[in-house]
Order: structure tokens, then C-alpha cells, then sequence
């Protein structure tokens, strides 16, 4: 995992970022089914957590995985090294180009992740 430099003085440190296997985070074979594409990063939310459809809100130290496969992207969350996870609500789009799944990553971390609140 790489950790990001900040690039702001007083930023928040941003998240540990990391691919779904291997080095360019090719495929993932986890709960979406193998062959999936997928790009993981460590993420803290704000006070409100992060809403997912089987459990409600979650809290505290979480990984965010961005998903993509048959033309859907999906975000999921777990607790950090934990082994389940669960679909953020409303966190399911149609995604016409795998290539759009780094960009999609990205806003998924900018708005979840906020250490500070």
C-alpha cells in the first residue's frame, strides 16, 4: 500500500490506496465474483459513516472497494481487515468504460473519506 503525500498545508492525510491484485490491480476475485476489476483505499468518514443496504450505517476505520463489472460500477465497504462487506446505498452506477474505474475510485474516496468530519 502507498500513502499519498500532502499536498496542502493542514490537509488531512489522504487514504492508503490500493489495487484490487497485484500490482495494476487487474482483477479481483472477492465477493463480486473473479474477473472483477476493483481499486481499494482505506478511508475514515465523517461523523455521519457511510450508509450500506445490509447493515446501515457503519463507522470507524473502513475499507472502501470501487467495483466494476458488466458495464455497473458498485462501491462496497468493510471494517478494515475484516472479512464481510456490504454495498453502500445508492453507491451503483452504470460505468460504459472500465477505464472510467480509477476516476470513479477517486470521487468515491473524495467524498467518503473526511478524517477530520
Amino acid at each position: 500500500m502507498a500513502e499519498h503525500a500532502v499536498t496542502e498545508a493542514g490537509a488531512a492525510p489522504a487514504p492508503k490506496q490500493t489495487s484490487g491484485a497485484g500490482a495494476n490491480g487487474d482483477a479481483d476475485a472477492g465477493a463480486s465474483g473473479g474477473g472483477a476489476l476493483s481499486r481499494t483505499a482505506d478511508i475514515v468518514p465523517g461523523p455521519g459513516g457511510v450508509m450500506t443496504d445490509e447493515v446501515g450505517v457503519v463507522t470507524g476505520e473502513l475499507t472502501l472497494r470501487t467495483e466494476y463489472a458488466n458495464g455497473q460500477v458498485a462501491l462496497r465497504v468493510q471494517y478494515r481487515e475484516a472479512d464481510e462487506w456490504y454495498a453502500v446505498t445508492g453507491g451503483r452506477a452504470p460505468l460504459a468504460d472500465p477505464a472510467g474505474l480509477d476516476a470513479v475510485h477517486a470521487i468515491a474516496v473524495g467524498l467518503l473519506h473526511r478524517p477530520e468530519g
